[in-house]
């Protein structure tokens, strides 16, 4: 059942693009809708981390909280620039050391908030 309703979307989003004036601006609006929708999730899911984790995130101190929500702001950037950073092989492998270094500083920050 998943599997049809999968076809199905994508087949309605070829029919749009096809044979709708302006098609690539349809499909532009959709991927942008997408996208919208991926980021509202996205947050929605980082709020409720954080109010799950408030009293760990209080207990910090004030260099480790400045370490992690620094790696939270430089996802976001990396979020926000992707599609410049991809345009060149640099810029990607750029994106990608930069994503797996803010990844790296929380999850010590998260492991050494939880040895105490």
């Amino acid at each position: 059942m998943k599997t049809a309703r999968n076809i199905l979307i994508i087949a309605v989003l070829a029919l749009g693009v096809a044979f709708l004036p302006n098609g690539g601006n349809f499909a532009s609006a959709v991927l942008t809708a997408i996208t919208m929708a991926f980021l509202a999730v996205m947050s929605f899911a980082v709020y409720q981390a954080y109010r799950a984790n408030k009293l760990m995130m209080l207990a910090l101190p004030d260099s480790r909280r400045l370490v992690l929500l620094s790696a939270f702001g430089l996802v976001v950037l990396l979020i926000a620039g992707a599609s410049y950073m991809f345009g060149t092989g640099l810029g990607t492998l750029a994106w990608l050391l930069l994503l797996a270094s803010a990844g790296i500083a929380v999850w010590l920050v998260v492991s050494e908030a939880k040895s105490y």
